[in-house]
């Protein structure tokens, strides 16, 4: 898996990423209770806002961590935003990516460098 700096997650699943937030993030946050999904088959830039979330606390922008085109939704998570609380690395996906540049990934950073980031 690779990471953000903010705390979104990346996981290979053949020739995509499968995209959500931290465990972190979702305690930052608070419950989820709205998240806004990107559509498929759109293509996005890195660092480009592309997902709304709201919590109890505050409302967030989910940005695209590298380059490429959004290849599936997890409708699930918008029916249902307390998914990303209860399982952020598993049913709690936000989104699968095709990467546009997969040298792109080789900026993120690894499970012991985020877990030394949060502290």
């Amino acid at each position: 898996m690779k990471f953000t700096e903010e705390h979104e997650w990346l996981r290979a699943e053949d020739d995509v990423y499968v995209v959500g937030i931290t465990e972190h993030a979702t305690t930052q946050l608070g419950d989820l209770v709205f998240v806004e999904l990107p559509e498929v088959g759109v293509t996005v830039t890195k660092d480009e806002e592309i997902v709304v979330i709201e919590s109890v606390k505050a409302a967030s922008d989910i940005l695209a961590p590298i380059d490429g085109e959004i290849t599936e939704v997890n409708t699930a998570l918008a029916e249902d935003p307390s998914l990303a609380n209860s399982d952020a690395i598993g049913d709690g996906w936000f989104f699968k990516i095709k990467p546009s540049d997969p040298s792109q990934l080789n900026d993120l950073m690894d499970e012991a460098a985020y877990k030394s980031m949060i502290g």
